[in-house]
C-alpha cells in the first residue's frame, strides 16, 4: 500500500466541502448517526481503498467493512461501508465514491490487459508508465500495482532511460556505447534503459550493452528481427515495446514474445460504477 498524505486528503475534502453541507445542515440532519455503504455494480478489481478509507478517517468516521487493494469483487459487493454523523457521511460520500470509481476502473482495466497477455505469454509483464493524467499519479500508481502491473517509471529521479532527447544535446548523438558507458559510471547501480526509435538505432545500442532496449512504435516485422538479432549475438539484453500497447492490441504484443511491454493505456480506462447508499444507522 502507498502512503496517502494528509495534505492530499484534505485537498480533495477541500475540493469539494470547504464550507460544509447546506442541504444537510439545513434539514438539521447533521448529527443524526447513519451507514454508508458502497457496492459495484460490475465486476471489478478493487482499488483506491486505502485512500477512501484515509479521507473516511479524516472526517472521523468508522469503517465497518472494506475490501483490500486488489481484491476482485462481484457485482453487488459491498466495498466499503462506513458509520457517523450523517453531515460528515454527505461530506465524504461523493470525494470517495469518485476515488473509488476511477481508481477501480483503472485497475480492472489492468487486470484484463494482464490476464489477456498473460494467458499467451505467461512471462510477459505490464508496466506502466508515469504518463499519467496530471494529479492523479498516487492514485494511478496504486491502481495499477492491485491489477497486477508494474511500476515503469514512477519519476525520473530513480531510473536511467535515455531518450533521443537526450541524446540530440550529446557531442554525438549516435555514439551508443559512450552514453551507456557514461551513464555506467554516473548511476552503477542502476540498470541503464535506452530507447531505440528504428530498427537501426536499436541494432547500434545493442552493441552498445545496455540492460534495456525499450522499442518505441515498432512494427511487428521490426521486432521479430531486433529479437532475433539480439537472441543470435553475444550480449544478454531485455527488449521492451512501448508504445499502442492497449486493451485491443495487447495481445498481439503478448505474441512476440517480448516479455516487457510498456503502456499508459490503463490510466484513461471507464471508471467503475459504484453505487452508494446512506440510510439512518439501526439502533
Amino acid at each position: 500500500m502507498l502512503l496517502i498524505p494528509s495534505h492530499t486528503v484534505e485537498a480533495w475534502l477541500l475540493e469539494d466541502i470547504n464550507m460544509g453541507d447546506l442541504t444537510t445542515r439545513t434539514l438539521g440532519l447533521a448529527h443524526t448517526p447513519g451507514e454508508m455503504t458502497f457496492r459495484c455494480r460490475s465486476d471489478v478489481c478493487v482499488s483506491g481503498m486505502a485512500a477512501a478509507k484515509a479521507v473516511m478517517a479524516r472526517l472521523d468516521l468508522t469503517v465497518v467493512a472494506s475490501l483490500n487493494e486488489g481484491d476482485v469483487a462481484s457485482a453487488g459487493s459491498i466495498l466499503l461501508q462506513v458509520q457517523g454523523p450523517v453531515e460528515r457521511l454527505q461530506q465524504g460520500w461523493k470525494v470517495a465514491q469518485n476515488i473509488l470509481e476511477w481508481a477501480c476502473g483503472v485497475a480492472t482495466q489492468t487486470q484484463k490487459m494482464v490476464s489477456t497477455a498473460r494467458s499467451i505469454n505467461p512471462k510477459v509483464t505490464i508496466a506502466c508508465t508515469r504518463k499519467s493524467i496530471p494529479g492523479t499519479r498516487l492514485l494511478a500508481t496504486q491502481a495499477i500495482l492491485a491489477g497486477g502491473a508494474v511500476i515503469h517509471r514512477a519519476g525520473t529521479a530513480e531510473t536511467v532511460l535515455l531518450f533521443a532527447n537526450h541524446r540530440h544535446f550529446l557531442a554525438d548523438p549516435d555514439d551508443w556505447a559512450s552514453h551507456v558507458a557514461m551513464l555506467r559510471a554516473g548511476a552503477p547501480e542502476t540498470k541503464i534503459i535506452v530507447e531505440a526509435d528504428t530498427l537501426v538505432e536499436a541494432k547500434a545500442a545493442y552493441q552498445a550493452q545496455p540492460d534495456v532496449i525499450q522499442l518505441d512504435k515498432f512494427g511487428f516485422a521490426d521486432v521479430a528481427e531486433i529479437k532475433a538479432h539480439c537472441e543470435q549475438g553475444p550480449h544478454a539484453v531485455t527488449l521492451s515495446l512501448a508504445g499502442g500497447i492497449n486493451p485491443a492490441t495487447v495481445a498481439d504484443y503478448a505474441a512476440t514474445g517480448i516479455n516487457v511491454l510498456v503502456t499508459s493505456s490503463p490510466y484513461y480506462a471507464k471508471p467503475a460504477d459504484i453505487g452508494v447508499q446512506l440510510r439512518p444507522l439501526s439502533s
